[in-house]
């Protein structure tokens, strides 16, 4: 008989409110069984100890806002757990039903597959853009995605989210783990070294959060700035790999997407985030060029410069 998986999860959090209780519940109401959740929680006087107590397998780890780095609080938290999958996601993410950690977990059965993600469905309040870049970005089907996929795919072969992911740990420490370091996109850091050695992702459909942002333009353009800063600061995991292709193919989508639903007046929006996004990007990418200020300005983890020494 196969030896059952152990799964621990892992959830930075920052000032968590409502949905966090929403997610504490809904992952003790999960079917397959969670050792651990294993909670990094920035500045404890936002942390609400009443839930230590209603959850049993509940841990807190509090750290000061200066400490946070998306890569390396991860990876402290991954250090401490002794399960066979680590299940990482974010405080805003709440499972759509009760088998999300089931299926992520069985996603691991198939050959080759060291890191799994699911798919995000849109909230109630999600506007028309954000909805279809969510089925765009999240289809219905499964996925699974190795070095093959490079040529089709390009970048989005290395595409996983730990909004909610899951991965193997022996192979996570094996790769070195997340970056200690990262302004942002330490997901994709690590799978792109996971997709060069060889192994496979998997995209879980069936695995499903609600998890949606409504970013206006400047929002975009701050979050598109750091993804393009990951990708130059990683030359290693992204030279050379086709970038701009998907980007290009999901505003021309959205847009006929909108035209189909008579949603015309959403169009001004789509053509100004897409532009704010572009112009994030392309200026990220060549961050080392710009001033020091300028380069504060344009990012959405400001905190990340203090180490950077930029």
């Amino acid at each position: 008989m196969k030896k059952k998986r152990t799964v621990d999860v892992i959830i930075p959090a920052y000032k968590p409110e409502a949905e966090f209780e929403y997610l504490l519940e809904a992952l003790s109401k999960q079917n397959y069984p969670i050792g651990h959740i294993l909670v990094m929680n920035t500045e404890e006087e936002y942390w609400n100890p009443e839930w230590e107590e209603q959850y049993d397998n509940l841990e807190v780890y509090h750290i000061k806002k200066s400490q946070f780095d998306h890569g390396a609080t991860r990876d402290e938290a991954a250090q401490m757990s002794l399960a066979d999958i680590l299940v990482f996601m974010t405080q805003d993410a709440v499972p759509a039903n009760a088998r999300l950690i089931e299926s992520l977990v069985e996603a691991f059965d198939e050959y080759g597959v060291k890191a799994a993600y699911a798919r995000q469905l849109p909230r109630d309040d999600c506007d028309p853009i954000e909805q279809y870049t969510r089925k765009f970005n999240y289809p219905p089907k499964n996925r699974l995605k190795d070095k093959r996929d490079l040529n089709v795919l390009g970048i989005k072969t290395f595409f996983c989210s730990n909004v909610c992911a899951a991965y193997d740990r022996t192979t996570y420490f094996q790769l070195g783990g997340f970056p200690r370091h990262a302004i942002f996109n330490e997901d994709m850091i690590f799978c792109g070294r996971l997709i060069q050695q060889g192994f496979a992702i998997s995209y879980v459909a069936n695995a499903a959060v609600i998890h949606s942002h409504n970013y206006g333009c400047i929002e975009q353009f701050h979050r598109n700035f750091d993804l393009a800063v990951s990708h130059a600061d990683h030359p290693e995991i992204f030279k050379g790999v086709k970038t701009v292709g998907e980007g290009v193919k999901l505003v021309k989508n959205t847009a006929k997407y909108l035209c189909k639903h008579h949603k015309y007046i959403y169009l001004i929006p789509l053509f100004f985030r897409s532009g704010f996004k572009y112009l994030g990007y392309s200026l990220g990418k060549r961050y080392r060029t710009l001033p020091p200020w300028m380069v504060r300005a344009c990012s959405m983890n400001r905190q990340y410069w203090n180490y950077k020494g930029e």
